[in-house]
């Protein structure tokens, strides 16, 4: 059973940075397979780690959607999805990436749906570890079979806005029937101080502040290059904070 690493917050707060941030450290530090799902809509996690992201499951769901009579003579329609899905997958050396894509259109797509997320718990046993950078909603964590989650990742920006969205994103977890096992919250863009108002708001959400990343100019210069954050320095000021909370997690879900 794959180890469940998950990261959850608002839109604009930086946590497809950090998810690219974690998989750069299981790159570079770790020898077990890892996969990592984006299932945030905006799919930005691809660009960010520098791949080419051609076809998404949503693209999959969709194109057999508008033409269910598609599949080749003789061949079931769970097999022939199945091959579709893994096409999308994009391997590497040291991780692979599933794209989740687009939302659902108009129609029943419950079939489909059944067969495409078999097809991924099949797939997350091959994998020690599962990064999964979600939408707010975590819609695509509540879907998955087993419901479970060794770490949920709460990422804020430093912002009371952004606080409060962990905050309605921590309290809707029981009605996800997931099982959460661990919790922290990532401070992203922080200062070297936190204020007592922002600290104080953390303590009325209960979620422990497991790591603080501050502002890193690399990481603009890096976008702005569209390079990928795989290539980033140890000593960058973000990867030094993700790499030590990284170490720190896989101690508390090892």
């Amino acid at each position: 059973m794959s180890k469940v690493i998950a990261m959850a917050g608002k839109g604009g707060v930086g946590k497809t940075t950090v998810s690219a941030l974690v998989t750069r450290y299981f790159t570079k530090h770790q020898n077990d397979p890892l996969l990592a799902i984006d299932a945030d809509p905006n799919s930005n996690l691809g660009e960010t780690l520098g791949l080419n992201i051609e076809k998404t499951v949503g693209d999959v769901r969709e194109n057999f959607m508008k033409d269910p009579q598609a599949v080749p003579s003789g061949m079931d329609k769970m097999i022939y999805l199945e091959m579709l899905m893994n096409q999308v997958l994009i391997e590497q050396d040291s991780f692979d990436l599933l794209v989740m894509g687009r939302q659902e259109g108009q129609g029943c797509y419950c079939m489909v749906n059944n067969i495409l997320n078999r097809f991924a718990d099949e797939l997350e046993k091959n994998y020690k570890y599962l990064l999964v950078d979600n939408e707010a909603g975590m819609e695509h964590l509540s879907r998955r079979t087993s419901g479970k989650v060794d770490m949920l990742l709460l990422v804020t920006d430093y912002a009371l806005r952004g606080l409060r969205a962990v905050g309605r994103i921590n309290e809707m977890l029981g009605d996800l029937k997931l099982d959460v096992k661990h919790k922290g919250l990532i401070v992203n863009r922080a200062p070297e101080t936190l204020s007592k108002a922002f600290l104080d708001e953390v303590e009325r959400i209960g979620v422990p502040i497991l790591c603080t990343i501050p502002d890193d100019a690399n990481l603009l210069e890096f976008d702005m290059e569209r390079r990928s954050v795989l290539e980033l320095e140890d000593d960058s000021p973000a990867v030094f904070a993700v790499n030590q909370m990284m170490s720190k997690v896989k101690e508390i879900i090892d």
